[in-house]
């Protein structure tokens, strides 16, 4: 399954669905507008300067917009229905767009003949683009079916479930590499050929099958047990999927179901696909705007750092983010040089560690700036649950197993559990903390990431950031 090239064919595909039916709308338009505007022909009025860079533009307008929608996330496992309202609905608002942009400027002979225009273009635009794709969608899932494409899964659990849910899952065109044992003494259902070893040798498993998904179907019914075996799979960057029932306790969880079957997809979070990439492009823009724009802002405060006490003037340390990735997070340093020669520790309001300049920048959120450029990496996003130390994450766990849910999502420099909770001094107030930024994951939105923004902005002038 060859994942850039399916995109390409839809894209493709709406690329020429556009240039197609702009070109029919602007015979229309000639026929209707510029004929009596005093355009000799229709090869004079294609040919007009205006007229053929606007057509060589419309499509890329088109590519831009069905790329925020989300339509091009996901190019396998696309279902008819979903593509005929999706299409639509995209449909719908480029052509509004395009009409108070471009066709409102025309005037016609008759008010009446907006109204004609307007619908053809959407009537067109909807048929050119919606067809060519359910094409392509249905090839698609023959080739599931005929299994020249299947994704290849593994399943973790030796019991009857684990069977039943292989055997439904090729039923659906999965192929099923092996299943691997949670526990390596326990005894299993499952030939000696088909069992590729046990959890442990995961690390080995899954590179040399050329895993695509995980399934867990445990016998288990201890939630928690579950949930501790979840957690360390996040490192494959992999979807994981856990079958949906009562003893899960998946309330913070989006369920959706596969094909009828109720498989949780664990690693997904409940943004849209047109969320995520508005979100992505719109933390991309901000960092890239806020570097730029706080250019002074950065010198002056790299300066009193060094000014306030020896050391570098950046504090840069390892997090845990996106899919329980590690990456290196920067901040201005607000610590004396040394703080934690002991071992990783919380701070507080009254910690001796904390520099007078570094207590001034913690208060007003100003030491988070150099964190616009982990935004710009890709590393975080502007809103989002902030992102731990290993150390502490490991503590968390044990008492909040639901944590990793939040690594579903890239760490932000702000949070909803920053702006209403604050800065936590110990383990049980990040578990604390923990609870708003639940909040956060299981309400995600835009609306919510700009109220987080404003309130972020609030703390910022008020200076309440500790």
């Amino acid at each position: 399954m060859n994942r850039k090239l399916q995109i390409l064919k839809y894209v493709v595909s709406d690329f020429f669905a556009a240039s197609v039916v702009w070109l029919l709308f602007n015979i229309l338009r000639y026929n209707e507008i510029a004929y009596y505007l005093g355009f000799a022909s229709l090869t004079n009025y294609l040919t007009y300067p205006v007229v053929w860079k606007v057509q060589i533009a419309i499509p890329f307008f088109w590519l831009v917009l069905y790329y925020f929608s989300g339509y091009y996330n996901q190019p396998f496992g696309k279902s008819r229905l979903g593509d005929v309202f999706l299409t639509l609905v995209t449909v719908v608002c480029g052509v509004t767009v395009l009409f108070f942009i471009l066709i409102l400027d025309d005037l016609p002979r008759s008010f009446h003949t907006y109204y004609q225009l307007f619908f053809t273009l959407l009537l067109l635009q909807y048929l050119f683009t919606c067809l060519p794709r359910l094409l392509i969608t249905q090839s698609g899932l023959n080739k599931i079916k005929r299994r020249q494409w299947s994704l290849n899964v593994l399943v973790i659990g030796t019991g009857p479930k684990a069977i039943q849910i292989a055997d439904n899952l090729y039923d659906m065109g999965y192929r099923i590499v092996g299943f691997a044992a949670e526990d390596p003494q326990a005894e299993t259902a499952i030939a000696p050929d088909r069992l590729l070893g046990s959890v442990e040798d995961l690390p080995d498993i899954v590179p040399a099958k050329s895993i695509d998904e995980i399934v867990v179907a445990i016998e288990s019914t201890d939630s928690e047990k579950r949930i501790h075996l979840l957690y360390p799979l996040y490192r494959y960057k992999c979807p994981i999927k856990i079958l949906a029932d009562k003893s899960n306790m998946l309330s913070k969880v989006k369920i959706k179901t596969i094909r009828g079957l109720p498989l949780v997809d664990v690693t997904d979070n409940n943004f849209s696909g047109a969320e995520k990439n508005i979100k992505f492009w719109m933390d991309k823009f901000i960092a890239a705007l806020a570097l730029i724009l706080l250019c002074p802002v950065y010198l002056y405060l790299a300066l009193r750092v060094k000014k306030d006490s020896p050391g570098p003037v950046f504090f840069k340390q390892e997090r845990i983010g996106y899919r329980g990735c590690p990456f290196r997070m920067y901040k201005f340093r607000t610590m004396f040089t040394g703080a934690e020669n002991n071992g990783p520790l919380l701070s507080n309001g009254n910690d001796n560690r904390v520099t007078p300049f570094g207590r001034l920048m913690r208060k007003y959120r100003l030491d988070e700036l150099p964190q616009f450029w982990n935004v710009l990496k890709g590393d975080m996003s502007l809103v989002g649950p902030r992102p731990e130390r290993r150390y502490f994450i490991d503590k968390i766990v044990k008492k909040a197993p639901f944590y990793y849910l939040l690594h579903n999502v890239r760490p932000g420099i702000t949070s909803l559990g920053m702006v209403k909770y604050g800065y936590a001094c110990n383990v049980d107030e990040m578990i604390e903390r923990l609870e708003y930024d639940m909040l956060y994951y299981e309400n995600m939105s835009l609306v919510l990431d700009l109220s987080i923004l404003a309130y972020t902005i609030k703390t910022v002038i008020t200076g309440k950031g500790i």
